[in-house]
């Protein structure tokens, strides 16, 4: 979990990825959004939603390209890597590598693991260093180290955020929105930043959710507006794109669907699905 921008790859960090090119921790309405019982989590629209996640983490849509990726972003949060870019400084990256362990004992990054839980709550790289981030890139190749970064996501941040927006009467898109805040800012606040119990506390001064039978629109309308007054407040990120060019952008033309074609800027850069 972190906030990121990372438009800019370090070439230490080139080095590391087990991908070719990259191009983000922390902790009466209705519509046809609710159409698809599954919604963000049928195996279409997860992977639409991993794509959306790299573009803005990675500047990529080559999601699965990233499970090797690690760099210092500067955010204050430690190391940031992988698919949804796991963090040393805020615990999930230690969880990943402990599912790890389980799955496959004996393997190059288990004795990270005292460095990972030291570490864990600042931005030091004490007992890690240039040896794990190679471990963590080598790692990338194992089906077993790439299964524990997907577990993690699902139980931390995906599986949560669905959770909670199907509750609100959300449809994909609303789905969609709450897991890119989980991804992005945590589910709890944390020092110098809002996390996503607070956003969603803040649309709900602003709007109803469907659920309680206020209108979807309205409803992500003030959830994107508190997202992006959290975005602002973050020190060393400000960029709102991902919300204002992207998410926003699905808002306004109505597809509460997530449904293909979708065209979006992260970042200044255009990307696209096209329909299947």
């Amino acid at each position: 979990m972190k906030l990121t921008t990372r438009a800019l790859v370090t070439p230490f960090a080139a080095l590391l990825m087990t991908a070719t090119t990259l191009t983000g921790c922390a902790q009466a309405g209705g519509s046809s959004g609710k159409g698809a019982a599954d919604g963000l989590a049928a195996p279409a629209k997860k992977d639409i939603a991993m794509q959306l996640v790299s573009s803005a983490e990675n500047s990529t849509l080559d999601w699965k390209a990233q499970y090797g990726y690690i760099e210092d972003i500067g955010d204050g949060r430690g190391y940031t890597g992988g698919i949804i870019g796991f963090c040393s400084g805020t615990g999930d990256m230690l969880r990943v590598v402990e599912r790890y362990a389980k799955s496959r004992p004996g393997n190059a990054l288990e004795r990270f693991l005292p460095a990972l839980r030291k570490v864990k709550g600042s931005d030091a790289h004490t007992g890690l260093g240039s040896p794990f981030a190679r471990a963590w890139a080598e790692a990338a190749k194992d089906a077993k180290f790439r299964e524990a970064q997907d577990a993690e996501r699902d139980a931390s941040y995906f599986d949560p955020a669905v959770r909670q927006a199907k509750r609100d009467g959300l449809g994909t898109l609303g789905q969609f929105a709450y897991y890119d805040a989980y991804v992005m800012h945590g589910e709890a606040d944390a020092d110098g930043t809002t996390g996503f119990r607070t956003i969603r506390s803040q649309a709900l001064d602003a709007a109803r959710t469907p659920a309680d039978g206020g209108d979807e629109t309205a409803y992500l309308d003030a959830f994107l507006d508190a997202r992006v007054d959290a975005i602002r407040e973050e020190p060393s990120h400000s960029d709102t794109s991902r919300v204002e060019t992207a998410q926003r952008v699905f808002l306004d033309e109505g597809n509460l669907d997530l449904d293909p074609p979708l065209a979006w800027k992260v970042y200044g850069d255009s990307y696209e699905i096209k329909s299947s």
